[in-house]
């Protein structure tokens, strides 16, 4: 069994691509959805965070409001880091845990760990490939604001935050250009795949 860790920045392509491996099998977990499920009420991780930005990041029903916390989080020099201290150790022990369940379940089936953070976090000591889809950074930015209806500066901030593309390229095993149409992106992914699946019988 082979376990992916799938990357990119922003409007990269990386949901396009998990989406292909769900279709075809691969068991796809989504850092993101852990990082919702790591800012439930009641969890140690909310407590953590409510305590280091403020009550006013809880919104009305009581959960955190990730939209008024990213941007308390991005007006402030140090906040993200500070983020980050409480969060990424959540979410990967989530993914870790759920990484040891499917193995134990389905031995032989591919699994996909979908980060848009696998590098920053250090996650990838428990991949056994690291996937990483770029995209130029006007591309980035256009797609975002079009897709999000984001202001120009907002997106830049974002992507500043972020490895660069040549970053995440010196890290990676295989690597996706998502400059061109979806068409190409996809028919890469199929390539990929092939591979892979090589790699495993052989």
């Amino acid at each position: 069994m082979t376990v992916i860790g799938l990357t990119g920045g922003i409007a990269s392509g990386k949901s396009t691509l998990s989406a292909y491996a769900r279709e075809h099998g691969a068991y796809v977990i989504d850092a993101d959805l852990l990082g919702h499920r790591a800012y439930e009420p009641g969890t140690a991780c909310f407590d953590a965070v409510v305590r280091e930005f403020g009550s006013e990041i809880v919104s009305d029903d009581g959960t955190i409001d990730r939209r008024i916390l990213s941007s308390k989080v991005f007006a402030e020099g140090s906040s993200l880091e500070r983020l980050t201290d409480i969060v990424w150790p959540a979410i990967k022990t989530m993914a870790r845990t759920e990484i040891e369940h499917v193995r134990r379940s389905e031995p032989d089936r591919i699994i996909v760990l979908e980060a848009a953070v696998l590098l920053e976090a250090g996650w990838q000591d428990f991949v056994d490939e690291v996937w990483v889809a770029v995209v130029d950074v006007e591309t980035a930015i256009e797609r975002t604001m079009k897709r999000d209806g984001m202001e120009r500066a907002a997106v830049q901030s974002r992507i500043d935050a972020q490895l660069s593309n040549e970053a995440r390229i010196a890290a990676a095993d295989v690597v996706f250009d998502n400059s061109g149409t979806e068409a190409e992106l996809l028919a890469n992914v199929v390539r990929q795949f092939k591979k892979l699946e090589a790699r495993n019988a052989a």
